[in-house]
């Protein structure tokens, strides 16, 4: 199949062409697009450098399979309904289009249903988003999730390579600030996008909105505080969920947890550093709250499972219900 990256330079981007690779994705013809500033830059894949090209509006029209673009919202808004109209199915993992009601918000071990017949604008989620529905999905179709409460501890690379730079930029001791509202060195910002009407930032609106929209449940209530921590890689989550019925045994939550795609429950303690370059979701320190609620601990790889990995994944998974493969 031909497939193509926007945003090939970036920190998703790039390992987004890693996975192709290491999912051994058929794909027969690749191109790269970014923009001006990294145009003739080479990116290998199974062995052979492709280089950049200008993302345009005209190269927007090449008659494709898959577009994958992890570019920010506004490139996307742009470009992305070009290559759609064309026939082109776009794997979108900005903001732009996750909440707009005919666009599925897809994470496909929970809801792959709806790339059936489908071709459009698929919108990936937020990558903290991704790793908590994984977490708890199947026990929202066993006991029926009334209320989440979740603190996150995201890492510098969610806010692409400028984030890393600006970190390891701070830790030579260097006076630099453009990308965190605070010092993020040897410290904790309990901020991630601007705060909205209601008090909550960006980023918790997102693991609201998202959340529900994901698992087409719109009564649950989702109570996040999302917090910028001084790690490169791998997003934590403390998670709280409260069921709709009582559960039988904190054994059977665990079996049921475990039972999740991509999802591996251990005894372990977990770190971000233990989940670098994993493609997986990890839960540990599960405990029990009272007969309804629980309470773990959730940490995955943020530019894998919280973005690149779950790309790819819907495309292969819609290659697959579309016999594209």
């Amino acid at each position: 199949m031909k497939v193509g990256v926007v945003g090939a330079t970036g920190e998703v981007g790039r390992t987004m062409v890693k996975v192709l690779e290491e999912f051994n994705v058929p794909v027969t013809e690749l191109r790269l697009f970014a923009s001006e500033r990294s145009v003739g830059k080479e990116i290998e894949f199974k062995g052979e450098k492709f280089k950049v090209e200008l993302l345009t509006e005209e190269s927007m029209k090449w008659r494709c399979d898959y577009l994958l673009f992890s570019a920010g919202a506004s490139v996307s808004k742009k470009f992305a309904p070009i290559a759609a109209e064309n026939g082109v199915t776009v794997i979108d993992n900005s903001s732009a289009f996750r909440l707009e009601k005919e666009i599925p918000l897809v994470v496909p071990e929970v809801n792959a249903h709806l790339l059936k017949g489908y071709t459009g604008i698929i919108a990936n989620p937020n990558c903290s988003t991704i790793q908590m529905i994984l977490s708890i999905y199947k026990l929202h179709e066993v006991y029926g999730i009334e209320e989440i409460f979740v603190s996150t501890y995201q890492s510098v690379s969610g806010a692409g390579h400028k984030g890393i730079e600006e970190l390891l930029a701070q830790e030579k001791g260097e006076n630099v600030m453009k990308v965190f509202p605070k010092l993020i060195h040897r410290n904790v910002i309990p901020l991630i996008g601007d705060i909205q009407e209601n008090l909550f930032s960006q980023e918790e609106m997102k693991m609201v909105n998202e959340t529900r929209k994901i698992l087409n449940d719109y009564s649950i209530r989702v109570f996040p505080t999302t917090v910028r921590v001084p790690v490169l890689y791998g997003h934590s989550e403390a998670v709280m969920v409260r069921f709709k019925k009582p559960y039988e045994s904190l054994e059977k939550v665990r079996e049921i947890i475990a039972s999740g795609e991509d999802v591996v429950v251990t005894d372990d303690l977990v770190t971000p550093v233990d989940v670098a370059g994993k493609n997986e979701t990890y839960v540990c320190r599960l405990r029990a709250a009272d007969e309804r609620s629980i309470l773990f601990w959730n940490v995955a790889d943020n530019i894998r499972v919280g973005a690149a990995t779950n790309a790819v994944r819907i495309l292969l998974k819609h290659a697959e219900m579309n016999g594209k493969v």
